[in-house]
């Protein structure tokens, strides 16, 4: 297993449209997220990364969102991802779309959003399935300076380790979105919905969702006990008082 941890600088994807089939990619992560975002209340939502600030989140209850990343059309902030301008505890919930891939350290980002979030936040991450034909096509040297193959692909049981390791609860994974995203047009027809049915385990993309979790730290009292020969001493000549006394 090749570290994490990269010298190499990647080129960060600007937008969806530098994808195949980026827009359909876009409008299924959005489909997926939906059933989360009637679940999450809150005050801020973090957007991080120029593509998952171009993620249609209309339909998440939180009132402020904030979109952060390096060169989209529509930022708020330009910040990395591993170096947020944010307090720590103060944001409800994260969106982590597709950028664990184009990043140096994958790990510190992830610390990052567990640093950010409240106690019981939510972490919502995308990325590409490297058991998939897009994984395997990473090996096709005329793709390596194409997206989405200029980046690397984490599997999900290792990010869900990376995940673990820092303190997050995974409550869900999904696979979706069975294409080989070779050609321009995503055709929906009947044979794109049998794969999604029976083989999403093969799926291009998946879909991690994660909750902040910080156990409390009960104070114990400790049982001092003193042992000493002074105090065994004492109670030897208490006990003669009282014999003398009988």
């Amino acid at each position: 297993m090749k570290p994490a941890l990269s010298e190499k600088d990647r080129t960060i994807p600007s937008g969806w449209w530098e994808f195949n089939q980026g827009d359909a990619l876009s409008q299924a992560i959005s489909v997926q997220l939906q059933p989360w975002w009637e679940r999450i209340f809150g005050y801020y939502l973090l957007k991080i990364g120029d593509l998952s600030a171009e993620i249609d989140t209309s339909g998440c209850k939180i009132s402020q969102h904030i979109n952060v990343g390096r060169f989209g059309a529509n930022l708020m902030l330009q910040a990395d991802a591993d170096a947020l301008p944010f307090s720590c505890n103060s944001i409800d919930a994260v969106l982590l779309s597709h950028n664990l891939e184009f990043t140096a350290d994958p790990h510190h980002v992830v610390r990052e959003a567990y640093r950010v979030l409240r106690s019981d936040g939510y972490l919502l991450l995308t990325g590409i399935n490297p058991f998939s034909v897009v994984g395997i096509l990473r090996y096709w040297p005329a793709l390596q300076q194409r997206y989405p193959w200029q980046g690397r692909f984490f599997s999900t049981s290792r990010v869900k380790d990376w995940l673990h390791l820092v303190g997050f609860e995974v409550l869900s994974e999904k696979r979706f979105f069975c294409s080989t995203m070779l050609g321009k047009e995503y055709r929906d027809n009947a044979v794109q919905q049998w794969l999604e049915r029976y083989l999403n385990y093969f799926a291009s993309s998946y879909i991690i969702v994660a909750r902040k979790r910080e156990l409390p730290l009960t104070p114990i009292k400790p049982k001092w006990q003193l042992n000493t020969g002074f105090s065994q001493q004492v109670k030897g000549v208490s006990a003669r008082e009282r014999s003398n006394n009988i």
